[in-house]
């Protein structure tokens, strides 16, 4: 039975190219038998393989909260992901041992189930990038696969989602926005194309905070009739404030250590609390949006301030991917809009741009203003969109390219977002020619 390491220490292992476990310390290697499997055979502890091939799909290290099924309970972990040629080595840290949850990994590869409580039905869970977790057997059995078939397939390639009676997408709305949703009508894209589920989910949080996808459930009629519809999140006044002040404190200490006003320090370490301070900030944004009046949401924003925040959120990514981030420097370009939204349509665009960005390249944001109009405009010089796919890849689960990850859900929400606030997203490209994405919003 896998417990905890006799001392305080990482856990080791690695995953070859085809995702099977090569080498494995002594803990972990038990996870890996008690879960049906064995050193040399496909990891089978599916949240820590999720971790590894993201890594591997984005060429850098990753780090994720995950939990691993062992025979008689669970263990918390915090996997860290290093891509290192073919393989990938695995550092788990954090070993938690708890009870195990309802949903064992186990029940679902037929262990005995009589020593293990069932699965609820139609569970399932994904990771930030809508890649399946876990799926439950009776859910599989809709879907018209074995659980172990689904685990680390695109959740948008599995169902098929539907428009509800109101014309809305509340899986896509609850991607957008970071919480749960209720009565999104999916079909199974292999399963019996007469039974409509209706998906529910809860937002999961990474350990630093950080979205880290979704765990929900998927039912028919059969199942037990209509789920209860999350209530938005809601901040009282006390709570508000109990939040704001230590982010207050955060945001001062962070600035204090990046301005060097206690003393000298290294240029690194400044710019990690310079990082802080302006993730702290985009923190305390959510807090206010959430906290405010219903129909307050849009306000005069500073589109300059914003970029700046989205470009320092960004800045990592970029930086293990040896792009640079270039802000044309400009004065306050006030809009209308909301600034968390703002920040997210931003982050998409520079994440978008960076990506597609060779090694040594350049992504730039340019300003400009009419009288009606204030736009942000995110350059860069990568293999540009083709015309025929420049208004393709707007729409719901599109990608410019078929061999890209994510769920092709990014723009599509971008753009969503952008008119709800009154404006828009543009798109300028061409072959070899880069592509230029402006987000335009009415004068503030």
């Amino acid at each position: 039975m896998a417990s905890a390491p006799s001392e305080p220490r990482p856990i080791m292992g690695r995953v070859d190219r085809a995702g099977r476990l090569i080498a494995a310390d002594a803990e972990l290697a038990t996870l890996q038998m008690e879960a049906g499997s064995s050193i040399g055979a496909t990891l089978a502890l599916p949240q820590v393989a999720a971790v590894a091939r993201l890594a591997r799909k984005l060429g850098i290290p990753v780090s994720r909260p995950a939990v691993a099924a062992g025979a008689n309970l669970d263990v918390d972990l915090w996997v860290r992901a290093i891509p290192e040629g073919d393989e990938v080595s695995l550092t788990l840290e954090g070993w938690t041992v708890r009870p195990a949850a309802s949903a064992r990994l186990a029940t679902l590869l037929g262990g005995d189930s009589e020593s293990r409580p069932a699965p609820e039905p139609g569970e399932w869970s994904a990771d930030e990038d809508m890649q399946l977790t876990s799926v439950s057997a009776s859910l599989a059995d809709k879907l018209g696969a074995d659980a172990s078939e689904l685990i680390g397939r695109p959740l948008m390639r599995i169902f098929r989602l539907e428009e509800n009676d109101a014309g809305e997408l509340p899986l896509v709305a609850a991607l957008a926005a970071r919480h749960g949703f209720a009565g999104q009508p999916a079909r199974a894209r292999n399963g019996d194309p007469g039974v409509i589920l209706s998906l529910s989910g809860e937002v999961m949080f990474g350990a630093d905070g950080s979205f880290a996808g979704f765990s929900g459930r998927a039912l028919s009629s059969d199942d037990g009739g209509a789920q209860p519809v999350p209530q938005p999140l809601a901040i009282d006044q006390a709570l508000n404030e109990a939040l704001r002040s230590p982010l207050d404190r955060i945001i001062d200490a962070a600035e204090r250590i990046a301005d060097r006003s206690d003393g000298p320090l290294r240029n690194d370490y400044a710019a990690y609390a310079s990082d802080i301070s302006s993730a702290a900030r985009h923190l305390l944004s959510v807090i206010h949006s959430i906290s405010e009046e219903p129909g307050q949401g849009h306000r005069t924003v500073d589109l300059a301030t914003l970029a700046a925040e989205a470009a320092v959120l960004i800045a990592p990514t970029a930086e293990t991917r040896g792009v640079r981030i270039e802000l044309e420097p400009n004065q306050a370009l006030p809009a209308n809009g909301e600034e968390r939204a703002v920040i997210q349509i931003l982050v998409n665009l520079i994440g978008n741009a960076v990506r597609h960005s060779p090694a040594g390249g350049a992504v730039t944001l340019r300003f400009a203003s009419t009288e009606n109009v204030a736009s942000v405009i995110v350059s860069d010089h990568g293999a540009g969109i083709a015309p025929a796919d420049q208004q393709r890849i707007f729409e719901r689960f599109e990608r410019a390219n078929s061999d890209e990850g994510g769920t092709g859900l990014g723009l599509a929400i971008s753009r969503r977002l952008a008119r709800s606030m009154g404006g828009d997203i543009s798109l300028d490209s061409a072959p070899a020619k880069g592509a230029r994405f402006t987000l335009s919003l009415p004068s503030g």
